[in-house]
């Protein structure tokens, strides 16, 4: 199985065995998505996620380029392959820094030119998160120019894949803009974890799927991607509008702060909190400190009866006090309009999650159960239970579908020549176990995994072995 939209990449340093991935059948992983990549890094970007990454790993950041991390990612030896793209506000914050501005025609010559250098180190393709900073800040015309830097390279994979502009009131526009772009800058189109969200705009999910099939008839090559969950996964900090978000953390926290501005920040929240229904919606699913650790897996409105606090000042006071690292899920789309994606031929099954563990320092938090359960999910429930798709559909849309858009001829199918990368499941029995109260659970009734060749899962236990390659789109 091919996990096309993923966020593992320095877990891997933490821990090369990609547990909950391995244990789903994920014998590849796509990362650098929703516009955020590991590379390229100015002194002052890596000193800040250095940080990070000293406080809650002991990791040392001592890579500025895709090859110096695929090297530590070759020495850590790594279970399953694992491939990236190149992120469009990664690239932004390294040439115009974080603030809302439009970018000069010299910093986008410059943009295009890193992407010419990641898409010659084998990154396979361009992402954007345009409803996070700094890449939220650029316009269509931006973006479009960056991706088509792709098609300067002899070979590189020509795909943009999309965290759009918007996933609610406009999010038909957002996708109208995502489409503009792919064609404008004349790649591929990846639309991300495709969505309708908040119940006013479930309505839309059937135009969604429409605009997509109109875009495929006219020749694009287009596909999107879903997780088989109701609820998405993001920053807490997202709740809050553009401008609060502009210039990074610390403004951010001390706009937080500012007594002046506590009424107008309240109302842009209270907007998106409208949308998705309730304080209820919201559930904390990551934070750092350990007073804070009894909030995970509850949601919002429960923290504040407990508190005896308004929700609007626990959320901003979780984030001061965490330095704006909180992770939620949010409860805002439907079951319906789930299975409608999932079902439709040029969606992917992806996960949106990282390779995470039960044991160890990446069994932290209270993640989404996606991490633990995406792939037995849709086999389980969606394919055996509900019937929703035969289950050699289900399978396509795992492995040849999204191999096909990243460009992947000897991946992604079962025929001689091509890499041995396979999932050996019990269709009577495969299911997954992480839910909303205990997410950290691993699945049930995938057996074998091979990775390259090598069982890197056998009768269902873990082997020593780590046969993950990094793979590279030019090679």
């Amino acid at each position: 199985f091919i996990d096309i939209h993923s966020h593992t990449d320095i877990e891997l340093l933490v821990d090369g065995r990609a547990e909950s991935k391995v244990r789903q059948g994920v014998t590849s992983e796509v990362a650098g998505q929703d516009g955020d990549s590991v590379v390229p890094l100015t002194e002052e970007m890596a000193a800040r996620w250095g940080e990070t990454l000293r406080e809650e790993y002991g990791l040392l950041l001592d890579w500025r380029t895709f090859p110096e991390f695929y090297e530590r990612l070759r020495k850590r030896g790594i279970s399953n392959n694992w491939m990236t793209m190149v992120g469009q506000g990664t690239l932004r914050e390294y040439v115009v820094g974080r603030d809302d501005r439009p970018a000069t025609e010299d910093e986008i010559q410059q943009m295009r030119r890193l992407v010419e250098e990641a898409a010659r180190q084998g990154v396979f393709g361009v992402s954007s998160g345009l409803e996070y900073t700094p890449g939220s800040f650029a316009s269509t015309e931006e973006i479009a120019q960056v991706c088509a830097a792709l098609n300067h390279v002899p070979g590189a994979v020509k795909l943009y894949a999309t965290h759009m502009r918007n996933e609610d009131d406009t999010v038909e526009e957002a996708l109208q803009e995502a489409i503009q772009i792919a064609r404008t800058a004349r790649v591929g189109l990846q639309v991300s974890h495709l969505k309708a969200l908040g119940k006013r705009n479930w309505p839309k999910a059937p135009r969604l799927l429409q605009m997509l099939d109109e875009a495929h008839a006219g020749g694009m090559a287009v596909a999107a991607d879903r997780y088989p969950y109701s609820a998405y996964s993001t920053g807490l900090s997202a709740l809050f509008p553009l401008w609060v978000r502009e210039g990074g953390t610390e403004r951010f926290l001390n706009r937080l702060k500012d007594p002046s501005l506590q009424e107008r920040i309240r109302e842009g929240v209270r907007f998106k909190i409208d949308r998705l229904g309730s304080w209820h919606a919201v559930l904390i699913s990551g934070v750092n400190l350990e007073k804070n650790r009894w909030m995970l897996g509850l949601r919002v409105d429960e923290i504040a009866r407990k508190l005896a606090k308004d929700p609007f000042e626990v959320v901003r006071e979780l984030l001061i006090a965490e330095k704006g690292r909180v992770s939620m899920c949010g409860f805002g789309m439907s079951e319906e309009n789930t299975r409608r994606i999932l079902s439709h031929p040029l969606v992917a099954v992806a996960s949106d999650g990282t390779a995470l563990a039960v044991d160890g320092d990446l069994s932290k938090g209270h993640p989404h159960p996606r991490s633990f359960g995406t792939f037995p999910r849709v086999l389980g429930r969606y394919v055996r239970e509900e019937k929703l798709m035969p289950l050699e559909e289900a399978i396509r849309k795992m492995t040849s579908l999204p191999a096909r858009m990243l460009g992947l001829a000897d991946r992604g199918v079962l025929v001689p020549g091509s890499f041995a990368d396979v999932a050996v499941f019990d269709p009577d029995r495969v299911e997954d176990r992480a839910t909303w109260e205990n997410p950290k659970q691993y699945p049930v009734g995938v057996v074998y995994v091979l990775v390259n060749g090598e069982f890197v899962l056998f009768e269902g236990e873990r082997t020593a072995k780590r046969p993950g390659r990094v793979l590279r789109s030019l090679t």
